[in-house]
């Protein structure tokens, strides 16, 4: 009975790694390296997308601030405008019957000022008119051209320049975006390397796997032998079997966990989940040395956060000057001079010109406030003391992550090489006992445990290298600086110039 039982599970594992192969044949992996999953992750990662998408809304907002600087020209058409009313004529004290038929536009060429928050315009407003008036019964009609041609400056006084911070606002706000940008690709990089090398681990493991299930065919195979020649007591196949049942459900196991790390790193690299990949990588490294000064200096010299930081200082300092500016004492001036023409024909339009000079003064006078400005001020001065405060803190933050940092890569390097000399000596421990094994000198669960171990420190030195490779990335980020190929790295490939 037990000897069936027996058949009948081996017969279906076979197929059941048949089915397995034919499927895999059937659906064709592709082969991915690290280097190709970042560049499809450039296009299609969801989060990059978006930071990315932020980043080029802010660019237009810029274009279109540098654009409003520039001369806008305008033109205003009133093509028809009739009216008949009764009115009074205060200076006469009578009334009269107007009727008005009159057409008419104005051009406009305006031009900011960004130096001085002003604006001066050129302004030409044409028209005809056919008006008619009844006074007492006394007809009198005017039917004639008009062109009213002037230059016009606006200038606001005692208040700070509206126009330039605004500007100054929206180029900060570009470069912010730039940086987070910058740092969604770093961090996005960081992901699908982890992820990346989460699958490769799951592939390496499932290699190991499969090959001590080969392992423990041989064994066996050599112990059924045996039990059938009388030379082994039936505890050993017993045992043999269990051995070999193990190392299959460890196969089976390790395949899902595959197939799950897969899905994970499809869905960072924003691809169909359908698509059957397989990872490829060289992880074998030769640690090199690090120089913990230069690479704290290179991270205070480099992270794109303490930009940030300082941008947040200079908004906090503009929002200062804005909130200094609530009920402030300010004042507007305009000036403007031209000349007016009218007449009945078109060519004598300015046969007699008249002068039209204009000057106006307006002044925004405080009286009292509650005390809103000054506890506004107050508080924006509390804005500014904290935005410094987090630059330092964040100074300090990177120089300590950069350290830590440092310190595993050292400690890996130590481990690289236990992990190492632990494989070797694993595996010459496992031939001699396995020859022991053939031999009768051990059992089915000796052997498996010798087996065991060697695949754990197999996988232990595969984790050791990868782990390296990860912390040599998160220095990279941490310094902007790749000690690989010793060169300052740039974050972004499109360099953002802010006077675009």
């Amino acid at each position: 009975m037990d000897n069936k039982r027996l058949r009948i599970k081996f017969i279906c594992f076979p197929m059941f790694f048949a089915v397995v192969s034919l499927l895999s044949f059937t659906y064709a992996q592709t082969p991915l390296t690290i280097e190709q999953a970042l560049d499809i992750a450039e296009e299609n990662n969801p989060d990059l997308k978006a930071s990315k998408l932020n980043l080029e809304r802010y660019q237009q907002n810029l274009v279109a601030q540098r654009a409003s600087l520039k001369s806008k020209f305008s033109l205003d058409l009133n093509p028809v405008n009739y009216s008949r009313s009764r009115r009074f004529d205060n200076r006469l004290s009578q009334w009269y019957t107007n009727e008005t038929l009159n057409t008419s536009g104005t051009f406009m060429i305006s031009q900011p000022i960004l130096l001085t928050d002003g604006e001066v315009s050129l302004i030409n407003t044409f028209g005809w008119q056919d008006n008619k008036s009844t006074v007492e019964g006394v007809d009198n009609s005017n039917r004639a051209f008009s062109n009213d041609l002037y230059l016009r400056l606006t200038q606001p006084i005692f208040t700070y320049n509206r126009r330039k911070m605004e500007l100054q606002q929206i180029e900060f706000d570009y470069e912010n975006a730039g940086i987070r940008y910058a740092l969604q690709r770093l961090n996005t990089e960081r992901s699908i390397t982890n992820q990346f090398y989460t699958v490769y681990m799951a592939q390496n493991n499932l290699a190991i796997s499969k090959e001590e299930l080969e392992n423990t065919e041989q064994s066996f195979d050599i112990i059924r032998n045996k039990v059938e020649a009388d030379l082994s007591a039936r505890e050993e196949l017993y045992q043999a079997e269990l051995n070999l049942a193990n190392a299959q459900s460890a196969v089976e196991e390790r395949t899902v966990s595959l197939e799950n790390a897969k899905d994970q790193l499809k869905q960072i690299l924003g691809i169909a989940l359908s698509e059957n990949i397989e990872v490829t990588a060289e992880v074998e490294v030769s640690p090199i040395a690090v120089d913990l000064v230069q690479a704290v200096q290179s991270g205070l010299n480099s992270r794109m956060e303490l930009r940030q930081r300082e941008i947040d200082i200079e908004l906090a300092e503009l929002q200062m000057i804005q909130t200094k500016s609530l009920n402030e004492f300010r004042g507007d001036i305009s000036l403007s001079v031209g000349i007016i023409g009218d007449n009945e024909k078109l060519g004598n339009i300015y046969e007699n010109p008249t002068q039209n000079p204009r000057v106006a003064i307006s002044l925004a006078v405080p009286l009292f406030d509650w005390g809103e400005k000054k506890a506004r001020v107050r508080a924006q001065k509390v804005a500014q003391t904290i935005a410094k405060l987090e630059q330092e803190n964040l100074r300090i933050d990177i120089e300590l992550d950069v350290r830590q940092v440092w310190r595993r890569l050292e400690n890996l390097r130590t481990q690289i090489d236990i992990a190492e000399k632990s494989v070797r000596n694993a595996q010459l421990t496992y031939d001699i006992n396995l020859t022991r094994y053939h031999e009768g000198d051990l059992t089915g669960m000796e052997i498996s445990q010798f087996q065991t171990q060697l695949s754990n420190r197999k996988i232990a030195y595969a984790q050791s290298l990868i782990n390296y490779k990860i912390e040599l990335l998160n220095l990279k980020i941490l310094t902007l600086y790749d000690f690989e190929k010793e060169k300052p790295i740039v974050p972004i490939r499109e360099l953002i110039d802010v006077n675009y």
